[in-house]
C-alpha cells in the first residue's frame, strides 16, 4: 500500500454519526474484559442477535448478566468464533489499547488484560482519552432507550443524538410501545406534550421536531425495521385514524397508523431541514430490504434520507436507489464490522456509481469505546486500502483519493448535518 495515502488517512479526523453511547453504559464504572466482548457485535456470534416477532426483548443477548471474566467464558469468542470479523475487531482493539502488546488474548495473559479494562473504566476520563486516541472529533448516539436524550450534559458538548421515532410510529394508545419499551404518550408527557385525539397527536408530533435543536438532537432514526417490515404504504389516514385510542387495533390498521406517521415525519422533517436516519438490511430480515422505502423516498423528494449499513446483505440495491434518488446519502457503519471483503467490494461499487462525493460517511455504532475504537481504525484500514487499489488501477489520482477520504470520514457528516 502506498505508505504516505495510508498515513494520510490514518491522520484524518472523524465525525461518527452513529454510535449507542448510553451514559449509563459510558459512564459504568464496573467493566470487565467479558462485558466488552459479550456487549460487543462479538455477542452475536454467541446468540442470534434480533428477536423474532414471537419472542421478547428479553432474548437480546447484550441484554444478558455478565459476571466475572474466566478463561472459561471467554473461550467460545476466542476459539468457537474467532474467526468471525466481529470477534476480530474488537480483540484487536482490547490488544491495542489494553495488551501491552499481545498479539493474542492467551491463557497467560487473560487476567493482566482484564485487569487493565477494569482499571481503565474507573477513571472518568476513559471515554475522551480513548476517542481522542481513535481522532474521533463528534458523535452522534442513538439512545434507543431514551428517544428525547440530550446527550451533552451526561457524554460532552461533542455529542449530539438523534430522536427515535419507533415509539410514536406505534404510539396509538398510551400503553403501546414499541421494541424498547419506549412509550409515545410517555414521552410527550416529558416535554410538556399530549394528545387527547389524533390530530392533537400530529399536531404534538411537529413540536415534538421543532425543539429537537434545543435538545441536541440532529436527526430522526427510523429503526422500524425491528418491529415491522420498512415497506412504508401510501397514507390511508382513514385506516390509521381507526387505530388511534385502541389498545388492540387489527394488524392492518396498526399498519395504517405507523405509515401515516412515518409519513408526517418525513414531511415535517423536510420543513425543519432535519434528515431521516432509516436502519436497512439485517433486522426482521423478511422485511427489511431497502427497496421497501422506495415509496417513502419518492413521496418525499424534499426529505434527506440516511440509509444505513450499507443494507447488509441487499448492497447493490441500496446503491441503485442512491443513484436514482438523489435524496439519498449512505451511512456505511457496521457493514465494514459484518465483512470487511464485502464492504471493500460495496466501497469500490459506491465511488463508482454514487452522483456525487458528498453521499458517504461512517459511524462506529457500539456501545463501549474499545469497540468504536475498533470500528475506527478498522475504516481508516479498508478506506486506505480501496483508495490505493484505486489509484493503484489508474481510477483516478492520489489527490482526489485524499479529497474523497476526507470527506467520507468527516466532511459529508458536517455538511449533511449543518454541524460547525
Amino acid at each position: 500500500m502506498n505508505a504516505s495515502l495510508r498515513e494520510f488517512v490514518e491522520q484524518l479526523p472523524i465525525a461518527d454519526v452513529h454510535e449507542h453511547h448510553l451514559p449509563e453504559v459510558i459512564h459504568q464504572r464496573d467493566v470487565n474484559l467479558l462485558q466488552l466482548l459479550q456487549q460487543s457485535y462479538a455477542g452475536w456470534a454467541l446468540s442470534r442477535p434480533y428477536c423474532l416477532p414471537s419472542e421478547s426483548r428479553d432474548a437480546d443477548p447484550m441484554l444478558a448478566g455478565v459476571g466475572p471474566t474466566t478463561w472459561e467464558s471467554l473461550t467460545p469468542f476466542l476459539d468457537d468464533s474467532g474467526s468471525t470479523f466481529f470477534v476480530r475487531n474488537i480483540v484487536r482493539a482490547v490488544l491495542e489499547l489494553h495488551g501491552g502488546g499481545a498479539a493474542e488474548i492467551t491463557r497467560d495473559n487473560w487476567q493482566e488484560i482484564d485487569a487493565s479494562v477494569q482499571a481503565a473504566h474507573r477513571r472518568p476520563e476513559w471515554q475522551r482519552e480513548v476517542l481522542n486516541r481513535a481522532r474521533v472529533t463528534s458523535v452522534i448516539t442513538d439512545a434507543y432507550n431514551d428517544p428525547l436524550l440530550d446527550p451533552r450534559p451526561t457524554l460532552g458538548d461533542n455529542y449530539r443524538s438523534v430522536m427515535r421515532i419507533n415509539s410514536f410510529a406505534l404510539g396509538w394508545h398510551p400503553s403501546s410501545h414499541d421494541h424498547n419499551e419506549n412509550r409515545a404518550h410517555e414521552a410527550l408527557a416529558r416535554v410538556g406534550l399530549r394528545a387527547e385525539s389524533f390530530d392533537e397527536y400530529l399536531t404534538a408530533l411537529e413540536a415534538l421536531v421543532a425543539g429537537m435543536a434545543a435538545r441536541g438532537q440532529v436527526a430522526l432514526k427510523n429503526a422500524l425495521a425491528y418491529d415491522r417490515d420498512v415497506n412504508f404504504d401510501e397514507p390511508n389516514e382513514a385506516l390509521a385514524r381507526a387505530a388511534w385510542g385502541n389498545a388492540a387495533p387489527s394488524a392492518a390498521e396498526r399498519k395504517a397508523f405507523s405509515d401515516f406517521i412515518v409519513d408526517h415525519l418525513c414531511r415535517i422533517a423536510a420543513e425543519h431541514d432535519v434528515p431521516v436516519q432509516v436502519h436497512l438490511g439485517t433486522g426482521i430480515i423478511r422485511g427489511s430490504h431497502p427497496l421497501g422505502i422506495a415509496g417513502l423516498v419518492e413521496r418525499h423528494p424534499r426529505t434527506r434520507f440516511l440509509l444505513m449499513h450499507l443494507a447488509y446483505p441487499w448492497s447493490r440495491d441500496l446503491l441503485a436507489m442512491a443513484f436514482v434518488y438523489r435524496n439519498i446519502w449512505l451511512d456505511l457503519t457496521w457493514s465494514f464490522l459484518l465483512s470487511p471483503s464485502h464492504f471493500k467490494l460495496a466501497l469500490h461499487e459506491a465511488i463508482e456509481v454514487l452522483p456525487n462525493e458528498s453521499r458517504m460517511m461512517v459511524g462506529g455504532d457500539n456501545w463501549h469505546v474499545e469497540e468504536t475504537y475498533g470500528a475506527m481504525q478498522t475504516v481508516r484500514r479498508l478506506l486506505a486500502e480501496t483508495l490505493d487499489e484505486k489509484v493503484a488501477g489508474g481510477y483516478f489520482g492520489p489527490d482526489a483519493a485524499r479529497r474523497l477520504a476526507r470527506r467520507i470520514l468527516h466532511d459529508n457528516a458536517r455538511d449533511f448535518f449543518r454541524s460547525p
